[in-house]
């Protein structure tokens, strides 16, 4: 369970900070489904933003709650339909709950509501944002930065997440190779140590801000600076590219401390479902 005191109250700059957060979610992630199949299933729901590439990779496949103020009744109708939609995609999937969206009622009453609909809490996160762009350009000792052009360096890219995220290799491979939109798009980064890759991260425009994605830094090699080096490459590079100042991302709970030494606050607390067993 997420610790409830991170769970803050519906305050309109708290709300506004949570909207921002899930709107940027759903534009980057349609990006990310349409990168894996044109056929991947892009809809906005009433209430429900459906972003489900159909792979493997389950963080590629996400429903997300999109309606501000939500009571407890439509909470529990959301859920229900959230639920049916992990249960008929290809592959598995997570429903990113922003819960600062619901009213104090649906809040309370979440983990019993989340149950009845058949959806099982996962982990715990954090969206965070910040004015901070642009950073200095970024250095360490022991890295050089390689941008992802390849299918090696893909590969590489997949491995890195794969070993941090404890998942097969060649799912999240089969989530990265072949990608237009991390070679061609996204400000993606190796962070290299002796020629061997130990960190990355990638950067996206979304919006008018800059969106920071799939950080990863291979255990064993933790606690380095290593994720907080190649962050800042990323964010560095994508702003050096299209004079953004703002920056957002979506952080797990452990991951979330690296982001706030960078200048990211967080803003939105995230619980993520998965069907139950």
């Amino acid at each position: 369970m997420i610790d409830s005191g991170n769970d803050r109250g519906n305050s309109v700059k708290d709300l506004a900070a949570t909207v921002e957060s899930v709107e940027q979610l759903a534009l980057v992630w349609r990006e990310v489904a349409l990168d894996r199949t044109p056929r991947a299933d892009v809809r906005d729901l009433p209430g429900i933003a459906v972003r489900w590439a159909g792979s493997g990779f389950v963080f590629w496949n996400v429903v997300t709650l999109t309606e501000p103020r939500l009571g407890e009744e439509l909470l529990k109708q959301r859920l229900h339909e959230a639920a049916d939609v992990l249960r008929a995609g290809k592959g598995p999937g997570l429903l990113w709950l922003f819960t600062d969206l619901l009213d104090e009622r649906a809040l309370a009453a979440l983990d019993s509501t989340a149950e009845e609909a058949g959806l099982q809490f996962a982990f715990g996160g954090t969206g965070m944002a910040g004015d901070l762009l642009p950073l200095p350009e970024p250095t360490h000792p022991d890295l050089t930065f390689v941008r992802v052009s390849t299918e090696d360096h893909l590969r590489a890219y997949a491995d890195l997440n794969a070993d941090a995220y404890d998942m097969p290799r060649e799912v999240v491979r089969e989530g990265l190779t072949g990608s237009k939109l991390f070679t061609e798009k996204i400000h993606a980064y190796l962070a290299l140590r002796s020629g061997e890759p130990v960190a990355c991260a990638g950067a996206i425009e979304a919006d008018g801000r800059l969106f920071l994605i799939l950080v990863a830094t291979r255990p064993g090699h933790q606690r380095h600076g290593y994720g907080e080096a190649v962050s800042r490459k990323a964010l560095y590079e994508g702003a050096q590219a299209t004079g953004l100042r703002r920056a957002t991302l979506h952080a797990t709970e452990a991951g979330a401390p690296v982001y706030t030494r960078i200048g990211f606050e967080p803003i939105s607390p995230i619980r993520f479902y998965g069907l139950a067993d």
